[in-house]
C-alpha cells in the first residue's frame, strides 16, 4: 500500500512537472476587424460625399448663377488633385516620421508614393488618432490602407472649405496652384501637429477628434486671409448677395449632415461605443444649433429661414467635430447654443461692420465655429466618454490652457503661411479674376460653359 501511494505521488509530481514545461501559446498577431474594416470603409465614402457633392451643392447653391459651375468645378478638382498629391507625399508629411529638429513638425518621406506599405500592415493609429501618448508601435484593426485613404478625405475637404471665402473673383489657374501649394505646405505640418505620433501638439496633449484645428481653423483662417487680400466682390454692397438656387443649398447641407457622421464618428477608427458616442453628439449638436440659428431668424428678423437653419447646422457639425470623441450630451447641447450664438453675430453684424468679403462665411462658420469648438472641447471634456481625458468643468482646467495654445498656433501659422502663398502665387501668375471675367461669370469666363440654357 506504501509502495502505491508513493509511486502515485512520484507519477502526479512527474505529470505536473511535464506540464509545466509545455512551451507556452504563441503570441496572437494583430489581426484585422472586419467589422471595423468595414466601417472604416463605409465612413471614408462618407467624408468625401461632404466635399462632392455635399459641399458643391451648399456652396454652388450660394452664389449667383453665373458661377455655380465654377464652384462645383473648383471642389471636383481638388478632390481629384489633392488625392494624387496626398499619395505622392501628402499622408507622409502628415502621419510619417522625420529626425532631429523636424521630427515634431513635420514627418519625413519614408511612405511618399506609398513606400513601405504593404496590403497586410495594420495602420499604426489604434482607438483614436487624437489620443495622447500613442508609442508609434501598437497597432490598430484596419489595413493601414484604409486609414491612409480615410484619411486622404480629409485632406481634399479642408482647401475646399477655403472656397467659400473667395468664391465668384478668383483665377481658376491661381486658385489651382495655390490649393496645392496650401495643402503641402499649410495642411500637412499641421496635421502632423495634431494627429502625428511625435506631433508637437500630440504630445502636449491638445484634443481634436476629428478636424477642428487642423480642418476648420486652419481653412478658416485661410478663408480670411484670402478673403480680404483678394478684395470684395466689384458688386459688393457690404450685405450679402442672394443665393440663386436655396434648394441646392439644403441639398448641400443635408449631405453634408449625412456625411459628418463619417468625419466624425470614424475617427475612432472603430466600430464600438465611441463611434456611437461621436454620431450621437454630432447629430444633437447640428440639431441644437440649427434650432438656435432659426430662433435667432424668427426673433430677429420675423421670418425663420431655410438658408439661416442650413447654416446653423453646419455650425453645429464644424464645432462639435473636436470634441465629438470626448464630450457626452451636455457638452453637444451647450455647443450646439453658443455656437450658433456666435456664428449669427459674426456673418450678421461683424462683417457688415468691418466690410471684409467672405462670400459664403467660410470664416464665419468655419474659422469661427472651429475655435469654439477647440476651446470648448477645453471646458467640455468628460471623463465619462474617455476617462483618460476631462475638460475644466471638471476641474482639469491645464487642457483649457492647452486648447487655448494649439488654437493660437495654428491660427498664427496658417495665416502666415496662407499669405506667403497667395503672395506668390499672385506674383507668379496672377490670382484675381479681371473685371470683365467677374461680370461675365466665371462658369463662361474660366470654363466655357453655362449651368443652365434656356432652349426655343
Amino acid at each position: 500500500m506504501k509502495k502505491y501511494i508513493v509511486f502515485s505521488l512520484s507519477f502526479l509530481a512527474l505529470s505536473i512537472s511535464t506540464l509545466s514545461a509545455q512551451p507556452s501559446l504563441p503570441t496572437v498577431a494583430p489581426v484585422v476587424n472586419s467589422g471595423d474594416t468595414a466601417w472604416m470603409i463605409v465612413a471614408t465614402a462618407f467624408v468625401l460625399l461632404m466635399t462632392i457633392p455635399g459641399l458643391a451643392l451648399f456652396y454652388g447653391g450660394l452664389v449667383r448663377r453665373k458661377n455655380v459651375l465654377n464652384v462645383f468645378m473648383q471642389c471636383f478638382i481638388l478632390v481629384s488633385v489633392i488625392s494624387i498629391e496626398w499619395v505622392i507625399c501628402g499622408y507622409s508629411l502628415s502621419f510619417g516620421s522625420s529626425k532631429g529638429f523636424l521630427a515634431p513638425y513635420i514627418g519625413g518621406l519614408d511612405w511618399a508614393f506609398l513606400n513601405n506599405i504593404r496590403l497586410t500592415d495594420l495602420s499604426p493609429y489604434f482607438i483614436s488618432h487624437s489620443q495622447i501618448g500613442l508609442d508609434g508601435k501598437a497597432t490598430g484593426t484596419i489595413p493601414h490602407i484604409v486609414f491612409i485613404m480615410y484619411q486622404c478625405m480629409f485632406a481634399v475637404i479642408t482647401p475646399a472649405l477655403i472656397i467659400g471665402a473667395f468664391a465668384e473673383r478668383i483665377n481658376f489657374k491661381g486658385f489651382f496652384v495655390f490649393s496645392i501649394l496650401w495643402s503641402l505646405f499649410v495642411y500637412n505640418p499641421v496635421a502632423h501637429w495634431v494627429w502625428a505620433t511625435d506631433g508637437w501638439l500630440l504630445k502636449l496633449g491638445a484634443l481634436d477628434f476629428a478636424g477642428g484645428t487642423v480642418v476648420h481653423i486652419n481653412a478658416g483662417v485661410a478663408a480670411i486671409v484670402t478673403a480680404i487680400m483678394l478684395g470684395r466682390r466689384r458688386d459688393y454692397k457690404d450685405h450679402a448677395i442672394p443665393p440663386h438656387n436655396i434648394t441646392y443649398v439644403v441639398m448641400g447641407a443635408g449631405l453634408l449632415w449625412v456625411g459628418w457622421f463619417g468625419f466624425n464618428a470614424g475617427s475612432g477608427l472603430a466600430a464600438d461605443g465611441l463611434a456611437g458616442n461621436a454620431l450621437m453628439v454630432t447629430h444633437i449638436c447640428a440639431a441644437t444649433a440649427a434650432i438656435t440659428w432659426v430662433l435667432l431668424d424668427w426673433f430677429i428678423d420675423k421670418r425663420p429661414t431655410v438658408v439661416g437653419i442650413s447654416t446653423g447646422a453646419v455650425a453645429g457639425l464644424v464645432a462639435i467635430t473636436p470634441a465629438a470623441g470626448f464630450v457626452g450630451i451636455p457638452g453637444a447641447l451647450a455647443i450646439g447654443v453658443i455656437v450658433s450664438l456666435v456664428c449669427f453675430c459674426m456673418v450678421a453684424y461683424v462683417k457688415p461692420k468691418l466690410g471684409y468679403d467672405d462670400s459664403l462665411d467660410a470664416f464665419g462658420v468655419h474659422g469661427v465655429g472651429g475655435i469654439l469648438g477647440a476651446l470648448l472641447t477645453g471646458v467640455f471634456a468628460s471623463p465619462l466618454i474617455q476617462s483618460a481625458y476631462s475638460g475644466a468643468l471638471y476641474g482639469n482646467y491645464r487642457q483649457l490652457l492647452v486648447q487655448f495654445i494649439a488654437v493660437f498656433a495654428t491660427i498664427i501659422y496658417s495665416g502666415i503661411g496662407t499669405y506667403i502663398l497667395f503672395k506668390l502665387t499672385d506674383k507668379l501668375i496672377g490670382i484675381r479674376a479681371t473685371d470683365k471675367q467677374e461680370a461675365i461669370g466665371l462658369d463662361e469666363s474660366q470654363h466655357g460653359e453655362t449651368a443652365y440654357n434656356n432652349f426655343d
